[in-house]
C-alpha cells in the first residue's frame, strides 16, 4: 500500500461524511453538526448536557455551538432548562419533537461506524485510534478551524 492509497480512502470518508450531510439535511432539514448534537444530549444518561460538552464533542468554538444550538431551538428540537445549582448555567435538553425525531431517523454513517467499533476488540480499537490521531497529526488538523469543515456546504432549512 502506498500513500495514494491512504489519501484515496481519507477522501472516501470525507465524500461518504458530505453525502450523509446532504441527505441529512434533505430529509430531516438539519446540518449534521446539528443532528450530532441532537444525537449526544439523546445519548447522555441523564439525556441534557451543557454547551461545554457539544463544544467539546465536536471541536467547535463556542459561538458555532451557540448557532447551533439557537437554530434548534427556533426548529423547537430542543430547549434550555436553568441549572439548579448555577443560576448562569443551562442544560440543553431534546424537546418531543426532537425526541421523536432522534428516535426516528435512520442511523448515520457515524453511528453505523461506532457499532462497528463497539464490537471490536479493545486492542483493536486502540490501534484504530492510534491510527486516526497518527493520520490528523500528519495534516495539522488542529491548526484548522474544524468549524468551517463541519458546516460549510450545508444549508439550513425548514423541514416540511
Amino acid at each position: 500500500m502506498d500513500s495514494m492509497e491512504v489519501v484515496a480512502g481519507i477522501r472516501r470518508i470525507i465524500r461518504s461524511i458530505n453525502l450523509e450531510s446532504k441527505r441529512i439535511d434533505k430529509e430531516f432539514g438539519l446540518s449534521l453538526p446539528q443532528y450530532l448534537c441532537m444525537t449526544f444530549i439523546e445519548q447522555q444518561d441523564d439525556k441534557r448536557a451543557q454547551t461545554k460538552d457539544l463544544k467539546n464533542f465536536l471541536n467547535l468554538n463556542a459561538s458555532t455551538i451557540s448557532g447551533i444550538v439557537s437554530r434548534l431551538q427556533k426548529k423547537n428540537l430542543v430547549k434550555k432548562i436553568p441549572h439548579a445549582s448555577d443560576k448562569r448555567g443551562s442544560y440543553i435538553v431534546l424537546t418531543t419533537k426532537g425526541n421523536k425525531l432522534i428516535h426516528n431517523a435512520p442511523k448515520t454513517v457515524q453511528e453505523r461506524l461506532s457499532e462497528k467499533l463497539d464490537n471490536l476488540p479493545p486492542d483493536k480499537v486502540r490501534e484504530v485510534i492510534n491510527i486516526v490521531n497518527m493520520l490528523a497529526d500528519y495534516m495539522q488538523i488542529d491548526e484548522m478551524d474544524a468549524a468551517s469543515v463541519l458546516t460549510l456546504d450545508v444549508p439550513i432549512s425548514e423541514p416540511e
